[in-house]
């Protein structure tokens, strides 16, 4: 009934009764659903997706951030020198300038090595071309590829290669002489070529003397880098530093018109003044080369001459040589079989064309060692030169089972010392050598620097092969004794003989005598370097008088110059770096001059000479002659009749005279005088002369002259082994004069060590 109503009333109205009924449904709705709603699920609606979505663009938005910035950190911080440079390298033009590569002197101021200007062709591949016309850019580059094939003797095809290259610059030569260069500029102007083709100037090394001190000198590449020698050794000082010319370029790679340009000059290379001398360098070249030509030579040969005093090498050669102005080409001697080697086996020919045989090439010394062991021998006071039957040689020498024969096929018998040098007696410097025990030979060795590079300033300088003490047993010390069983270089012998020379003091090797900067003019002298005293001056000026005796009573004679003392030493060895059973000796030869004062030493070194004629003695001993009796009078040293005159003068008599006239009369007679006064010379009187009047003297001798407040006494010193310049030095370090009588050592003397005389007294001098 309720339903009906309901439907049929019209206006739908709903009675007070079931509003109410519907509102407490409604409230009992509510608080049933307060009551009992939980939900498991996640609420999704659709504003909330879209704050998610929101949220992980936020995100990668983020992350995005962060690699930028990373990456702007990267660029800036890891890549931004390298990209700064490169972007540089992009946007500029450098041309570089090169510096001018120092010039070599000899020590008289002779041009060894020089630069000259010439040029380098170069093309910029790009800009050869006819705007907007392939063919006939083609066309143009045949043309220029065909000009600079003819006109510098090219590949043609290998140049229009270049000339049609991708790249932005080609090389087409270098080192062109000014009349070729002449030529390319004729044929652009003619040819309307004006861009594209670029002549730069450089230089180009030459050597005006070709061969002289090839293997010293050494040569420079086309890169004007040294490949040897003094050029390879100072190349960075003689190549100096580049400079460069840097402009800006567009995009397109077109020079920018009016850019900013920066020139930076270049450094040119310093100059050298070298030891070397020239004229003692061509004398010892035209006489090596003769030697090893005239006896077929197998292995050529080295010589080279020292200054005892300096260290200074005043010539150093070694031959066969080669041109420095060709230095790969190969040499008479290489050029027959050049063309038969293999590429590898050709460079290493070349290599040994270039090797300074004096620093890079090992030898056993053979006797020339024996003025070593002499020396330790004395300094060590193991015997003095003139002990007769000091040693004795029957023909050989047994050691330990072994037999070791001497080179003469007659024994020797009894000998001194000086006797055993002479002969080259090799029994004696085995007998020598066990009295002076392998641990004392080892420690001179060490001294006079056997076992350590010389240090002098050139390359590829080679180490000594010495068996280790420990190891050595008695028939190594007996043979190294006499030269045989230690290698060493030229210029270690020479280094030590030099010790000998100068009175016992070692000194290191100097080639370079000075290094000028040829921008300023400032020079930088390279000092002597002492190394240390070996032997003492006693011991030395022995040993000098032996080597003296070799040559005017030994086997060292044919060394002998007329009108000079020659102290010398001659060498045969078997060359062990080739085996000893192998047949191949070196011959070599020592010497000094003059023998008292030493001015030079000389070594002659001859590698495989023919069997019939290897000994020292005979096949160098010649060669020295001739190259001393040229380089002593070319160095100006004087010979023994300018050194030490016979002719006596008598002292004159200059009392009562004022002091002034005694100095004349007396230095126009050739004395020197010594004056102890205070007091006026023009009005002073000679009082007293010592010398008295009457007395002979040899020119430069002394002559005290006094006044009557003063006179002078002094103390004789001891002169007994000494040699006659050591003598007459030691004296006039004490205002005394010499007397002499003899050759060789003094033996006496009268006054007596340690008497008192007064100063000018003549002391009379026995030598013998």
């Amino acid at each position: 009934m309720n339903n009906k109503k309901n439907i049929n009333n019209p206006k739908n109205e709903i009675s007070k009764d079931d509003k109410t009924n519907k509102n407490k449904v409604k409230t009992s709705n509510i608080k049933e659903t307060k009551k009992v709603i939980k939900i498991n699920d996640d609420f999704k609606s659709q504003n909330f997706i879209y704050v998610k979505k929101l949220k992980n663009i936020f995100i990668v938005i983020i992350l995005i951030f962060v690699l930028l910035v990373a990456r702007i950190a990267v660029l800036q911080f890891v890549q931004g020198n390298y990209l700064k440079e490169l972007a540089y390298k992009q946007q500029s033009i450098n041309q570089i300038i090169s510096p001018k590569r120092g010039t070599i002197y000899d020590s008289t101021g002779k041009v060894l090595a020089k630069s000259a200007s010439v040029d380098t062709i170069t093309i910029n591949p790009a800009k050869i071309e006819v705007p907007n016309d392939k063919d006939k850019t083609q066309s143009l580059k045949e043309k220029v590829a065909k000009a600079l094939s003819d006109i510098f003797e090219l590949n043609y095809e290998e140049t229009f290669a270049k000339v049609s290259s991708d790249s932005q610059v080609e090389t087409i030569i270098k080192k062109v002489e000014q009349n070729k260069v002449d030529q390319l500029k004729t044929w652009m102007k003619e040819n309307k070529v004006s861009i594209g083709i670029n002549i730069d100037e450089d230089s180009k090394r030459y050597y005006p003397y070709s061969t002289l001190l090839s293997q010293v000198l050494g040569a420079c590449g086309s890169d004007n880098q040294g490949l040897s020698g003094i050029e390879y050794e100072w190349d960075s000082v003689l190549s100096g530093t580049p400079g460069k010319i840097v402009s800006s370029q567009s995009a397109s790679q077109q020079e920018i018109p009016n850019a900013q340009e920066t020139y930076i000059a270049a450094e040119n290379g310093s100059d050298l003044t070298l030891t070397i001398d020239f004229n003692v360098q061509t004398i010892v070249e035209k006489y090596l080369k003769q030697v090893v030509d005239t006896n077929n030579i197998e292995n050529g040969g080295s010589c080279i001459i020292m200054n005892p005093k300096n260290g200074d090498i005043l010539a150093m050669a070694t031959y066969p040589n080669y041109d420095l102005n060709n230095p790969f080409s190969p040499n008479e001697y290489l050029s027959t079989t050049y063309d038969s080697l293999t590429s590898d086996e050709k460079s290493a020919a070349l290599y040994k064309m270039w090797s300074n045989k004096s620093i890079s090439e090992l030898y056993d010394p053979g006797s020339v060692f024996k003025l070593i062991t002499s020396s330790v021998a004395l300094e060590e006071n193991i015997t003095s030169p003139s002990i007769a039957k000091d040693f004795i040689c029957n023909g050989y020498e047994v050691v330990d089972g072994v037999s070791i024969r001497c080179w003469a096929p007659t024994p020797h018998g009894y000998q001194t010392l000086t006797n055993a040098l002479e002969n080259s007696c090799n029994p004696a410097f085995m007998q020598l050598g066990a009295r002076i025990g392998t641990d004392t030979l080892y420690k001179y060795y060490k001294s006079f620097g056997f076992f350590d590079r010389t240090g002098i300033d050139l390359p590829g300088e080679a180490s000594a092969i010495i068996k280790a003490q420990e190891d050595v047993v008695n028939v190594d010390r007996a043979s190294m004794s006499f030269g045989q069983g230690i290698s060493i270089t030229p210029l270690q012998m020479i280094t030590a003989v030099s010790a000998i020379a100068n009175d016992g003091t070692l000194v290191k090797p100097r080639i370079v005598k000075s290094v000028t900067n040829s921008d300023t003019g400032s020079v930088t002298t390279i000092n002597t370097e002492e190394i240390r005293q070996v032997i003492s001056s006693e011991t030395a000026s022995k040993v000098k008088v032996m080597m003296q005796s070799v040559v005017e009573n030994g086997s060292g004679g044919k060394a002998a110059v007329t009108g000079y003392t020659i102290g010398g030493k001659t060498g045969t060895s078997e060359n062990l770096i080739k085996g000893g059973d192998s047949g191949s000796y070196v011959a070599s030869y020592a010497a000094i001059s003059p023998v008292e004062d030493t001015q030079l030493v000389l070594l002659l070194t001859l590698y495989d000479p023919p069997i019939h004629n290897h000994n020292g003695g005979t096949l160098a001993g010649p060669v020295v002659s001739q190259m001393l009796t040229e380089i002593l009078p070319c160095l100006g040293i004087p010979s023994d009749a300018e050194t030490y005159s016979d002719d006596l003068i008598t002292v004159p008599e200059v009392r009562n005279k004022t002091i002034t006239e005694a100095e004349k009369i007396l230095k126009e007679k050739g004395f020197t005088t010594q004056i102890s006064t205070s007091n006026d010379k023009n009005s002073t009187v000679v009082v007293e002369q010592m010398p008295k009047p009457g007395a002979t003297l040899s020119q430069g001798s002394i002559i005290m002259l006094y006044d009557q407040d003063t006179q002078i006494s002094t103390t004789v010193p001891d002169l007994i082994g000494l040699s006659r310049y050591n003598a007459t030095n030691e004296l006039k370090k004490v205002n005394l004069n010499i007397n002499i009588d003899g050759k060789g050592l003094v033996v006496s003397q009268d006054p007596p060590k340690g008497s008192v005389v007064d100063a000018g007294t003549v002391v009379r001098v026995i030598f013998k």
